[in-house]
């Protein structure tokens, strides 16, 4: 608990007269005397992290010291993407205590310099409490400060930037520069082009303008070049147009064209999959497109009126179009490749608290965080779950404490934080913009018995938002009375006070259901009301408080089972182990949910038996139809329709500053008319934006393993050739080796036969017993494959087709070169590609030697193997004892991530790319994509 003393908005009263200004700090979490390191038992693990698709090590680092309740994922996250430090070196960090202390002792040293702790005892308290829920996964900050903070790089704590841009080519080129500059540093932008005069506009020398889709291109290719943060994945962006520019038809149906390109060419044979090797060729597809509407658009979308697009320069109508028939090219555009989304213009606005400063015009790439131009947000996201109580009650005055805890310190980093530019520099400065939000409300509403898309679900996480948004807002007024209100607030002091007044109003119309919201909400209204009173006093020292983010990598981080406001994605979860392999668990959150709903221990136990099986409730025994909409997920047997996620957000917003990322996903039978009523229903309920995904929509990532309808494609008539193969037989004495492995605990042998003059020309595998039908059926694997390397297949061929094949058995070898194997095959064929294939055709297949990995990271010349490999002495000094183990538990692997394991469910591929660090197959997370396997997002941090 904390209170200011020192200033008229003194929770305690009135402050002594020799008092210094601060807050006064109390312990809630930690014990007086005892560090909240030595409450914890800390264990050292190794931490190796492989590519899924080829087996190569990713990253390695061993011996590092975690907390032995932190799961195995959020301790390879942590390590390969948080510490700091060349691996292998002595600053290289290699514990959690270091990356924890490096954060939070800047903070509080900065908080100390700034005068915000009324004494140094207060100081320690908010250190000790800071760490401890850092710690416990209490909360997390974003990315960029674990990144950043208490390092000799810039101390940007910022993921979420917003620029600006006018209509002269100086401003333009400012733009393409500042961009880069923030996509080389890790984060996203976005804004909006309107600005910019339109294609049916003359420039002052006479000439016809190019138009902001024009400028758009060059964007565009700077994004797709930059790897941002010099990481694999791509830049993020958000380029919104409002709906009265000129141009805004062809920005509406700008990613629409290029998709019909896509499929154009990928029927034409072109690779057009994510990173194909002709993806490149097409255009915009590194930006998410918004269309900024306003009330008055919308009004004549409703009425069926025309509407006029407005020039640029003086504002006069230069075309009129039908409100309907735009608002049908948006909705169809969104229907064939999910952009545009779409933004509430007048909404934004309407719960803007600055707007004597200027209005609101563009959002982050991810349309969570909405304010001024050229500014920032940092974002911190609290972990739901962590205040849910062996009862299954939410303890709101912790919720509510630790809230304090968590935006005081956000609003500290803005006192010693760098930006990528100055104009934002100056501009987050003085409004001190923040992002508190959080993660897990769809497990936590399962946790306690609500359906996601229900009334008293909806009131839990509106309650929720509501407490967590007026606490922050109540500290941030508090803070004005010790450190002083933002800059901008005296201009803006009626706007900012009429918002509060707006969400404190909103508080009250919430109808509760249950004991939990209830109580959350009575305590939200207090909250409030003490806000309000506070605030009007002192003014407030933040001019936005919260978003809900997509909660990516900081969720794995915090062992969530959901992020940001999302559902749960599937009941089934994909699990890694610490000895290596994986297996697949029911979510901890079904026991937990059946146990609220009153189901007894051996009903329970029946029931989760029958969820891993299945991966869903539906017939499972002794479970109520009446509580199957408790299990509904975003995708699987029952998923949620698309209008319970609208209902959602609609509940959240208003007790929300920013906005909330989220994409609201379609299924393929989706029409153009039910893209239409969600966008209209998103303007009706009250959201500040919207974007929708329809299942299968786009052809440029690997979304669907169906077979689509080939149409005019398969009435291209080729010349036909045919070619006459030789067979080139192996005499009777030929060299060969034999290599014994073992792959998932199942042993067996690899005997290979080479032509004398170099080149493989037969293999013979023996695995399991002699008779059986495994034996026989890899006895007639083996001949098929011999005949066809005599009759001249090449080998590599055999190998891009076999490798990362994947079934039982697989998981840990012993074999040096390739440690994991998705099944024996992957195994067999690199071991073979390892043998018999030369460098630069194994360096196009992704297989290298452990020689060649390391002198890949040292940029080194790769040691050539030598003729003769002593395989059994390489063996010798593995380690058989965790793989044996695993080899004779009964867990079993069948997918490299929960996404996987749902396709697996579902009978086909899931809308998700594949991490282009580590193959993993990625997962929804808010409108980005997240992997389970080594933390990396498609965009957001």
């Amino acid at each position: 608990m904390t209170e200011t003393v020192g200033s008229p908005a003194g929770a305690a009263g009135e402050p002594e007269a020799d008092a210094r200004k601060g807050i006064r700090v109390e312990r809630v979490y930690t014990t007086e005397g005892v560090h909240p390191y030595d409450d914890v038992k800390w264990e050292r693990r190794d931490v190796v992290m492989t590519n899924w698709r080829d087996g190569s090590v990713n990253f390695e680092q061993r011996g590092v010291e975690f907390p032995d309740f932190w799961s195995l994922n959020a301790v390879n996250i942590v390590t390969s993407k948080y510490f700091r430090g060349a691996v292998g070196t002595d600053e290289r960090e290699g514990s959690l205590r270091q990356l924890i202390d490096r954060v939070v002792k800047t903070y509080v040293a900065s908080g100390v310099e700034n005068d915000y702790f009324a004494t140094d005892e207060d100081a320690e308290i908010f250190e000790h409490e800071l760490t401890y829920m850092l710690l416990h996964q209490v909360f997390s900050f974003n990315s960029p400060v674990w990144f950043n903070v208490g390092t000799s790089s810039r101390q940007q704590v910022s993921a979420c930037f917003i620029l600006s841009v006018d209509d002269t080519m100086e401003s333009i080129l400012d733009w393409y520069k500042e961009e880069g500059l923030i996509f080389k540093g890790g984060s996203g932008a976005g804004l909006n082009l309107s600005r910019i005069r339109s294609s049916k506009e003359l420039l002052s020398s006479g000439g016809t303008a190019s138009g902001p889709v024009s400028f758009m291109r060059g964007a565009d290719a700077s994004a797709g070049t930059i790897k941002s943060g010099g990481a694999t994945r791509r830049a993020a962006k958000m380029v919104v147009l409002d709906v009265d520019h000129p141009d805004v038809e062809e920005f509406i149906e700008t990613k629409a064209r290029e998709e019909h390109k896509i499929r154009a060419l990928r029927d034409a044979g072109f690779d057009m999959d994510l990173g194909g090797a002709d993806s490149n060729s097409v255009q915009y597809q590194n930006a998410n497109n918004s269309v900024r509407v306003s009330d008055e658009f919308m009004r004549s979308v409703e009425s069926d009126n025309d509407f006029g697009l407005r020039s640029r320069t003086d504002g006069d109508v230069i075309d009129t179009v039908k409100g309907r028939d735009l608002f049908r090219k948006l909705a169809k555009a969104a229907w064939e490749c999910a952009d545009p989304g779409i933004q509430y213009d007048d909404t934004i606005n309407d719960w803007h608290t600055s707007p004597e400063t200027g209005r609101i015009t563009a959002s982050n790439p991810c349309s969570e965080y909405m304010h001024l131009d050229n500014s920032s947000c940092n974002l911190a996201s609290l972990n739901l779950m962590k205040f849910l109580r062996d009862d299954l009650t939410f303890d709101a005055e912790l919720f509510e404490k630790a809230v304090e805890f968590v935006i005081t310190a956000m609003d500290i980093s803005i006192c010693f934080a760098d930006f990528p530019t100055e104009s934002i520099g100056v501009t987050t400065r003085k409004f001190r913009q923040l992002g508190i939000g959080y993660a897990n409300l769809g497990a936590l509403l399962m946790a306690t018995g609500h359906a996601y898309d229900s009334d008293g679900g909806r009131a839990l996480a509106a309650a929720i938002t509501s407490l967590m948004t007026g606490t922050a807002y109540k500290r941030s007024a508090e803070l004005a009375g010790v450190v002083g209100p933002y800059d901008g607030y005296a201009r803006n002091a009626e706007g900012h006070q009429r918002v509060m007044r707006k969400h404190a109003a909103a508080n009250d119309l919430v109808r509760t259901y249950h004991h939990n919201d209830k109580t959350v909400h009575k305590l939200a209204t207090k909250v409030w009301q003490q806000g309000l009173e506070i605030g009007n006093r002192n003014g407030w020292r933040n001019a936005q408080a919260s978003v809900l983010a997509p909660t990516g990598t900081i969720g794995l981080m915090m062992d969530c089972d959901t992020t940001g406001v999302e559902p749960d994605l599937a009941l089934v979860k994909f699990k890694k182990l610490v000895g290596g392999g994986s297996m697949q668990i029911v979510n901890q959150t079904v026991p937990r949910a059946l146990q609220a709903l009153g189901y007894q221990e051996e009903q329970i136990e029946a029931i989760v038996e029958y969820i891993a099986e299945h991966g869903h409730v539906v017939d499972a025994p002794g479970l109520r139809q009446e509580h199957y909409e408790v299990f509904d997920c975003a995708m699987g047997e029952r998923s949620i329709a698309p209008m319970g996620h609208v209902r959602m957000m609609a509940a959240v917003q208003p007790f929300i500053s920013g906005a909330i990322s989220k994409t609201v996903n379609m299924p393929e039978s989706a029409t153009v008319e039910e893209v239409e009523e969600l966008y209209f229903e998103g303007w009706k309920l009250g959201l500040k934006a919207l974007a929708i995904y329809r299942d299968n929509c786009k052809v440029g990532q690997p979304l669907s393993a169906g077979k689509g309808d080939k149409g005019e494609s398969e009435k291209v008539v080729e010349k036909q050739i045919e070619y006459r193969p030789v067979r080139k037989r192996l005499p009777k004495k030929r060299p060969s080796q034999t290599v014994s492995f073992t792959v998932g605990g199942a042993e067996g042998y690899l005997h290979a036969g080479s032509y004398p003059d170099d080149g493989l020309g037969e293999i013979f595998v023996k695995l399991g017993k002699q008779g059986s039908t495994l034996a026989g059926v890899m006895d007639a694997f083996s001949m098929s494959i011999s005949v066809g390397l005599q009759y001249g297949i090449p080998l590599e061929f055999y190998v891009s087709k076999f490798q990362n094949l994947r079934f039982e058995p697989a998981g840990m070898t012993d074999d040096p070169d390739i440690r994991m194997a998705s099944s024996v095959l992957d195994y067999l064929f690199r071991r073979l590609a390892l043998d018999y294939l030369p460098y630069e055709k194994r360096a196009q297949l992704g297989i290298f030697t452990v020689d060649e990995r390391e002198a890949q990271v040292n940029n080194t010349e790769p040691a050539q193997p030598s003729d003769n490999v002593d395989l059994d002495t390489m063996r010798s000094t593995v380690d058989y004892a965790k793989a044996e183990e695993k080899s004779e538990s009964k867990q079993e692997v069948r997918a490299g991530s929960s996404t996987e394991l749902l396709e697996l469910q579902l009978g086909k591929a899931a809308d998700a790319p594949l991490c282009m660090t580590c193959g993993t197959k990625m997962r929804p997370s808010g409108s980005c994509y997240l992997c389970e396997g080594c933390g990396s997002t498609s965009g957001c941090s």
